[in-house]
């Protein structure tokens, strides 16, 4: 098996919602891009929550999540895993939040996409922590997840909201 590594963050000072997956699959680390995969849901999400015309271009996409205030990591800054798959991970290691939010202090928010992000940070970093943050977990954009487009549009609705309050 393969050491893989995740990307740096999309990050600005205009950031206030982190939102955060496990581990960039095969077709996003070949791509070098964040949700690469054409089925995997992230930017269309984004894009109809925004009801903005969704970009075919990677630096659009970057700069469309800067410019409404998201940023987009990994939990896991390494590991080893065959396949894109979740379940497969082994030997996980945590991306640095106590440096990323001691440089970026007013992301208030932390959005998982999906269970293996939540699971992953609360084992690693943990929510006692950080107490001054919200946390929420989202199903999965992955086309692993079978849950209906509609109820995952419904469902990530709350970062319209949650923007409202930032």
């Amino acid at each position: 098996m393969t050491l893989l590594t995740s990307f740096l963050p999309i990050i600005d000072e205009r950031s206030r919602i982190l939102i955060l997956g496990s581990m960039p699959g095969v077709e996003s680390l070949r791509l070098q891009q964040y949700y690469g995969h054409p089925r995997n849901q992230f930017w269309k999400l984004l894009y109809e929550l925004f009801e903005t015309q969704i970009s075919q271009v990677y630096e659009e996409k970057v700069s469309f999540v800067q410019s409404n205030k998201i940023a987009v990591w990994d939990v896991i800054e390494s590991c080893y895993r065959e396949g894109s798959l979740d379940s497969n991970i082994r030997e996980e290691k945590a991306n640095d939040f106590g440096a990323l939010f001691k440089a970026y202090p007013d992301i208030k928010t932390v959005i998982f996409n999906g269970g293996k992000a939540h699971e992953t940070y609360k084992k690693w970093i943990g929510f006692k922590s950080t107490s001054d943050l919200s946390f929420h977990k989202l199903t999965s954009s992955s086309p692993a997840n079978t849950k209906k487009y509609e109820q995952k549009l419904r469902e990530w609705s709350v970062i319209m909201d949650l923007l409202k309050d930032s």
